[in-house]
């Protein structure tokens, strides 16, 4: 009678304990939810013209002609609204699918995919609305980026502002607002660098493809989201932006001349090269020991004395 008491109390306590934590996991899962539609609220109650300013006007002029991409003036009349919002949530994708003219568009602005944006069928709509009202509006051509845009670099950055860029980069120099290093994400060939990340592109010729402007303007106000992330609250300052357009500059026109680095291959030669020269010392420090056993000699009389 008392066994069965016991567990009968046992069972009991399991069940409240189990109670007790469905209670606070289902608290947590009305926590994340009020906490995801509160930020979808908070989005989808911007206007076409926040979302334009955020997300596009790094690389599009409403009416000021071409940037990194194209103008996007009388957009809504060049294409059908289902075919933008296809290929404004991904540009890649639809290239894949083979359609021909987005992969008019991609070999036209060479070759660089518009990045894949986060952004509802509704938002699209509202930046499709702002595009047209702004289009036909006395301020059409003056829309940019609601970042400050750098001053225009010099056509030649100077040897100060190209060291500085390279500093910038490599993060033997901080950024005033604390940003993380440029080569925790990118590479450029450069003899002048170690080397740098690969979760990112690689910039070596970027200029090439993008030139002052843009480079600049993606710098100014990146549409990328991951970038965005990084340098939330954090943006680069003029100077800063300068000196990076400098430095990757230089790095385009040198590229030809840079030596192609094996650092896989340095690193293995210097590591064994190290072995190397570890076992000779050790050779060498070892010449001098006894060959024999200390007590060698007087085992050696005792067993002669017998």
């Amino acid at each position: 009678m008392r066994d069965q008491m016991q567990q009968r109390s046992a069972r009991t306590r399991d069940a409240s304990a189990f109670s007790s934590w469905r209670g606070v996991f289902g608290a947590l899962l009305v926590l994340v939810a009020a906490w995801l539609s509160g930020s979808q609220s908070v989005s989808a109650q911007e206007s076409g013209k926040q979302i334009f300013q955020k997300a596009c006007a790094a690389c599009h002029s409403i009416g000021g002609g071409r940037l990194v991409g194209p103008d996007l003036k009388g957009v809504s009349d060049k294409r059908p609204e289902d075919w933008l919002l296809k290929f404004i949530k991904s540009s890649e994708k639809l290239v894949k699918s083979g359609d021909k003219t987005a992969t008019a568009l991609f070999e036209e602005f060479n070759k660089m995919p518009m990045p894949d944006q986060a952004l509802s069928d509704e938002q699209i709509k509202k930046v499709l609305a702002h595009i047209r009202e702004t289009g036909g509006s006395p301020a059409a051509g003056k829309e940019t980026a609601s970042a400050p845009a750098a001053k225009e670099p010099a056509a030649q950055g100077t040897p100060a502002e190209i060291q500085l860029g390279g500093d910038l980069f490599e993060g033997r120099v901080r950024f005033a607002n604390g940003g993380p290093s440029c080569n925790a994400c990118h590479h450029v060939t450069s003899d002048a660098l170690l080397g740098g990340g690969v979760l990112a592109s690689e910039l070596s010729l970027v200029f090439s493809r993008m030139g002052r402007q843009g480079v600049s303007a993606i710098l100014g106000n990146t549409p990328f989201p991951v970038m965005q992330a990084a340098y939330a609250g954090k943006g680069f300052s003029d100077k800063e932006i300068n000196a990076l357009v400098a430095f990757l500059q230089q790095v385009d026109q040198e590229h030809a001349r840079q030596m192609p680095k094996e650092w896989g291959w340095r690193m293995f030669s210097a590591g064994a090269g190290g072995v190397i020269v570890l076992l000779g010392i050790f050779s060498l420090a070892g010449r001098g020991r006894k060959k024999r056993a200390v007590n060698q000699d007087i085992y050696d009389r005792q067993i002669k004395s017998e």
